[in-house]
């Protein structure tokens, strides 16, 4: 198949979603909802607040349907036509690009397998620069087969050449092929779904406005500047991690080295984020040189779910845990042995805490509870590419 996906093929309901209506929910099971989340989701994803999009299992469930539909086929020209289509889709599936970009770019120079990227370039005299898009590797694998297929590659050349609206209709049939409703299959609605998936994957906003093609905010935080290509190599981890399909009970943040305090044995690391939330860290001197950081450099910082400490209230806790977020519980799963919570911290950032199903019991907290998320600068683990 090339691209690791996990397929949902049951007949069940499909999960849509609006603007609004993610909105009322927030505000329905919360107390607080930040006027920068609402700015957020509107500014990504800006559609009329009536419409529905596909989640992600909606998303899976069309990309499964165009490939039986390129495989369907006894006759090699059709299978090749197919493909070109199957190409277009996960094109705007992984980039989110607009039907016209994708119809206008040249696969054979403008996809750098190299970097795993796909370049859209503006039209001449727009005075715009081009837009780099990151895919994650095995994407970028199945592209590459396809394009060095001499049939296949015969068959573009240059350019697609293909009639918007005919894709179109080979969406909308697609999507109706698994059931799904027509009109959220079209490609502007597929590009409008992965904007918000990339969200709700937590992926940071600055990252989502750049693969969208959006005017971004000052990447700016804390004293720290964040360049475009920081903001690309955080956007491939994303792409890589969603690509495997690996679910992990850690937690991640992207950041750059704002402050250093060496001491005898062990330095303090202080991170500002992409996201803007600062983490702080403490690690000995010689994993400081090893890993050879310095002030102004990328780097990851992990936290494990398990050193993740959970406080219900809306003051802040008097404690000494060196990182303390505030949040809502967005989701709770429950076991025999542990209980694993999700809550939200700021604009598409989750931060995921497993505690004993026996504390969980005496934590007593439900879906939209304000709480606070305390982890010690011990818990904290850096790496670097």
């Amino acid at each position: 198949m090339g691209v690791k996906t996990v397929f949902l093929m049951g007949r069940s309901r499909q999960k849509t979603f609006t603007c609004e209506g993610y909105l009322k929910a927030k505000r329905k099971s919360s107390r607080i909802l930040s006027e920068a989340e609402r700015i957020a989701y509107k500014r990504i994803i800006p559609i009329p607040e009536a419409v529905q999009f596909l989640d992600t299992a909606g998303l899976n469930r069309m990309e499964q349907s165009f490939r039986e539909w390129v495989n369907a086929s006894l006759r090699a020209d059709v299978r090749l036509a197919r493909r070109r289509i199957l190409l277009i889709f996960l094109l705007i599936r992984y980039t989110g690009a607009k039907l016209n970009e994708v119809l206008d770019i040249n696969p054979f120079h403008d996809i750098d397998h190299e970097r795993q990227s796909v370049f859209f370039r503006p039209p001449d005299g727009s005075g715009h620069t081009a837009r780099e898009v990151q895919i994650s590797e095995a994407l970028s694998s199945e592209i590459s087969s396809m394009l060095t297929d001499p049939d296949f590659a015969a068959s573009i050349r240059d350019t697609f050449s293909i009639d918007p609206a005919f894709v179109r209709r080979k969406f909308y049939d697609r999507a109706q092929a698994c059931d799904l409703p027509k009109r959220l299959g079209g490609p502007e609605m597929i590009r409008k779904a992965r904007g918000t998936e990339l969200m709700q994957g937590n992926v940071p906003l600055p990252a989502v406005q750049k693969i969208l093609g959006h005017s971004t905010p000052n990447l700016t935080s804390s004293y720290v500047t964040f360049s475009e290509d920081e903001i690309r190599r955080v956007t491939r981890y994303f792409m890589e991690k969603e690509s495997s399909r690996k679910t992990s009970a850690r937690n991640f943040f992207f950041g750059k080295i704002r402050v250093i305090k060496r001491g005898d044995i062990q330095s303090q690391v202080e991170l500002a984020t992409v996201e803007g939330c600062p983490v702080t860290t403490i690690i000995t001197n010689d994993s400081l040189g090893r890993l050879g950081l310095k002030v102004g450099k990328l780097i990851t910082a992990e936290v494990k779910a398990p050193w993740v400490v959970l406080e219900r209230g809306d003051e802040e806790p008097e404690c000494s845990a060196d990182n303390r977020f505030k949040g809502i519980v967005e989701r709770i799963s429950g076991g025999a042995i542990n209980t694993e919570y999700v809550v939200r911290i700021s604009d598409g950032i989750e931060l995921c805490s497993v505690v004993s199903t026996g504390s969980s019991k005496l934590l007593d907290l439900r879906k939209g509870d304000i709480v606070w998320a305390l982890f010690n600068c011990y818990s904290v683990v850096l790496h670097v590419d």
